[in-house]
């Protein structure tokens, strides 16, 4: 097959080839030999996703070094096999038989006869796309996506199978559930299984379903969780910010995890890296320090100890309640310095959606897989903050004039200049109602889509749902897209996807996906953000309105 590559992003390029070991072979030497200005590469069913610095190469020069890099079938040592027992009560068991034409017991004679092999890992840590040798077991993916899938959950979809490794949202159809831990980062190594391993599925019965040996599923705390240990002496103890209130959602993040796609892992991280930035260059701090990522209003910290904080994002009114004295309004992206007690709250952002706190020193949580962010969708890093956290400040500062005066001072904190700290003017961000234009690169799968479904994506306005995450914006359009007619049942092999891809499934509603996206997807990306609008596509408020500009990245 002739090898094709398309537009991703615009620092991004997905190379189609012939086969999956075509893809993992590439893969493979590309990490071996590694093209100047390409970072890490995620294999598809027949794709290979080739993010790349735009200031080093150019997408048309490494198109062409792509091409011509040769490719070979991938040797794969040390295969194991792995037994999934299965009870097969899966909600979609009968109608994925219906649409086999079997009965619901052929179907699982069928998928336990079946030796499968494990192709890659995409969608979620552990998620492993399982090829198997009965050509009969493909189905189509569902319409609409389920919002919730169990952890353990065994589904199909084309020609995969596949174990859900946590509770997520996911598009496959369910056939069953297992009692293995797919996935457990406190095992080493953390997923059972890697590219090549064979895998059987042993069909059990509902009380004989049990852990398997090669993991233990029991609840445990999650790694990064902070400590809840509660503070009483400023003096004798580090300093600290308590929870009052978490507001609708507050989160540790810094600037991601990346280098672990083999894994399935995500680089996660901040949605809205700008701000993050921009706070923490407030407080003197290294500008990838960890960050609470507070979304929505109604977040509220206390001081134990004296710390100095800030807060840079959505335009949001930020209070200042001194254990003792008058509250007072704080600027935004300025360092603020809190006495013991005094508490910090956010109120209901007037444009935007998420503000970034930053503390000096920074948040002393533990790292997972060598970041401190908190990915939803994989379920790594700390959990949602709650009422009654604590979370430790790794330096401080002593007690001074400014903190007991409840006052903000750049040289009080060793900031040298505060007004150059990148934040991006919160006034102009976009509150529900505004149309904000965002600049997509068409691809890689815009030829799924005739002219006037590519038409009305640039010229109707989608609006953000409030069913809308740091996994993706859900997009609702007075139109939806449609497929070309060529297109209209046709399946599209997992693979890759960017921050900021615009995925489209067959409902014609764009999935716009933001920070804790998957790294592989089975429906048509017609085009991504460019990378410069993904943190604005961020700070996108339900009722927001967006109108696209398409441009092409390669001729």
């Amino acid at each position: 097959m002739t090898v094709r590559v398309r537009a991703a992003r615009d620092d991004a390029l997905l190379v189609e080839l012939g086969s999956l070991d075509e893809a993992v072979a590439l893969a493979a030497s590309l990490r071996a030999e590694p093209l100047r200005g390409v970072s890490e590469v995620v294999p598809g069913a027949r794709t290979l996703l080739v993010p790349f610095d735009p200031w080093t190469t150019t997408a048309s020069a490494l198109a062409d070094e792509l091409r011509s890099r040769p490719r070979a079938s991938a040797e794969r040592a040390g295969s194991r096999d792995v037994e999934i027992p299965t009870v097969y009560d899966g909600e979609d068991l009968a109608s994925v038989a219906d649409l086999l034409g079997w009965s619901a017991e052929e179907l699982v004679r069928r998928h336990t006869g079946a030796r499968f092999t494990v192709g890659f890992v995409g969608f979620a840590p552990g998620f492993a796309y399982l090829v198997g040798d009965d050509e009969a077991l493909v189905v189509p993916r569902r319409a609409t996506p389920r919002m919730r899938v169990p952890a353990g959950a065994v589904a199909m979809a084309g020609p995969y199978s596949g174990v859900y490794p946590r509770e997520s949202p996911g598009g496959w159809q369910l056939v069953g559930r297992t009692d293995v831990a797919v996935w457990d980062v406190d095992r080493d190594p953390p997923a059972i299984w890697q590219p090549g391993d064979r895998v059987r599925f042993v069909a059990v019965r509902a009380e004989a379903s049990a852990p398997d040996e090669v993991g233990d599923p029991s609840p445990h705390r999650r790694p990064g969780t902070p400590t809840s240990r509660r503070i009483t002496d400023p003096v004798t103890t580090p300093p600290a910010l308590e929870v009052v209130s978490p507001g609708l959602q507050a989160l540790v993040e810094d600037l991601g995890r990346p280098g672990h796609a083999a894994m399935g892992v995500s680089t996660s991280g901040a949605v809205d890296a700008r701000s993050l930035r921009a706070a923490n260059r407030a407080v003197g701090n290294p500008v990838g320090t960890a960050t609470i990522e507070a979304t929505g209003g109604g977040l509220r910290l206390r001081a134990h100890g004296h710390v100095v904080v800030a807060a840079a994002g959505a335009l949001v009114p930020l209070t200042v309640h001194p254990s003792a004295g008058e509250r007072w309004r704080a600027p935004l992206a300025r360092p603020v310095a809190l006495a013991h007690g005094d508490e910090l709250e956010l109120g209901p952002p007037e444009r935007g959606v998420r503000t970034y706190v930053a503390v000096r020193g920074g948040l002393d949580v533990p790292e997972v897989l060598g970041s401190r962010s908190s990915d939803v969708l994989a379920g790594l890093g700390p959990p949602p903050l709650r009422p009654g956290t604590f979370l430790r400040c790794e330096r401080s500062i002593g007690p001074g004039s400014n903190a007991q005066q409840g006052q903000y001072s750049a040289h009080s904190v060793g900031v040298v200049d505060v007004g150059d700290v990148g934040a991006r003017d919160p006034g102009s961000l976009p509150a529900p109602g505004d149309v904000v234009e965002l600049r997509v690169v068409l691809g890689p799968r815009d030829e799924w889509f005739d002219d006037a479904a590519l038409d009305l994506l640039a010229e109707q306005e989608w609006e953000v749902t409030d069913r809308s995450n740091r996994v993706g914006l859900r997009l609702a359009g007075v139109e939806p897209l449609r497929r070309a007619a060529a297109f209209v049942d046709a399946e599209l092999p997992s693979e890759g996807c960017v921050t900021g891809a615009l995925q489209v499934p067959p409902d014609g509603q764009p999935v716009l996906f933001l920070a804790d996206h998957p790294l592989t997807g089975g429906y048509p990306v017609v085009g991504a953000v460019q990378a410069s609008d993904v943190g604005l596509a961020g700070q996108l408020p339900p009722g927001a309105l967006v109108r696209f500009v398409p441009s092409a990245l390669l001729a």
